[in-house]
């Protein structure tokens, strides 16, 4: 299988690091001309210019946007739309913070609805009229194991990437009659910033060290490990490309057997 994405038009959120990171680099690997997009600008530069060029044509760039301010956010997407079109779109954000039910009130649970639910949508609607003239797009949201089964400790979460899985099946029955597909991807323990900053926290509310945290993660994975970056970029590069073209509307678990209720 040889995945070609010359002349197509990638966003990525969040890919200063992490899983939008190697996500930006795989897609650019096939040929895609990648934004990537994230609120620091210095990384946002250093990557762009490291990311992979593989023919004449191909042009990389970013866009400095803050996920967490959804005023803002919506000023500067809405922004680039009005000169920029997209035919693959990675919605990937920063999770919102740990912590129980018993510890949020509502506030947190908007804050994290603005960050993981109402950007993602925005950013959807302002990719989807270009998708729509042109017959044919590619939506691919990164999303949790958490929507099948909740995480302890990640109550908002659990609750709003859920919300944003719902809306997401939904959206991708009333597109697909314009060659559109949506997808989600449940991702599990993936060796990145993120789950390392969440073992860095455990360790200090348990008493427990990093080492005993992270080997007990494994532990739960039946391939006893964490994944690695790239596995995630190789299945959404599969998802962006034409081989995936009659899959729309699923929630794919990508975890080493983690979940098990799906």
């Amino acid at each position: 299988m040889n995945i070609q994405l010359t002349s197509k038009n990638a966003l990525v959120g969040a890919s200063t690091q992490g899983l939008g990171l190697a996500i930006a680099e795989e897609l650019a690997k096939c040929g895609a001309n990648v934004t990537l997009m994230a609120r620091n600008e210095a990384k946002l530069k250093e990557i762009t210019s490291l990311l992979p060029v593989v023919h004449e044509n191909q042009v990389h760039q970013y866009l400095v946007a803050d996920f967490s301010d959804f005023e803002k956010y919506q000023i500067i997407i809405s922004d680039f739309f009005k000169n920029h079109t997209v035919d693959i779109l990675v919605n990937n954000t920063n999770g919102p913070k740990a912590g129980t039910a018993l510890n949020q009130d509502v506030k947190s649970y908007q804050q994290a609805f603005d960050l993981v639910f109402k950007t993602v949508c925005e950013t959807t609607s302002l990719a989807l009229p270009h998708m729509i003239k042109q017959k044919h797009g590619r939506i691919i949201n990164v999303s949790s194991i958490s929507v099948i089964e909740p995480i302890d400790n990640l109550v908002l979460s659990n609750a709003i990437r859920s919300a944003t899985a719902a809306w997401a099946k939904t959206l991708s029955n009333e597109v697909a009659k314009h060659h559109i597909t949506v997808n989600n991807i449940l991702t599990g323990y993936f060796d990145t910033e993120r789950i390392n900053d969440l073992i860095d926290k455990q360790a200090i509310s348990s008493g427990q060290t990093v080492s005993e945290i992270r080997k007990g993660r494994e532990n739960e994975v039946p391939m006893k490990r964490l994944g690695k970056s790239e596995e995630y970029g190789y299945l959404v590069a599969f998802l962006a490309s034409e081989y995936a073209s009659y899959l729309t509307g699923a929630s794919i678990p990508l975890d080493g057997g983690l979940a098990k209720s799906y």
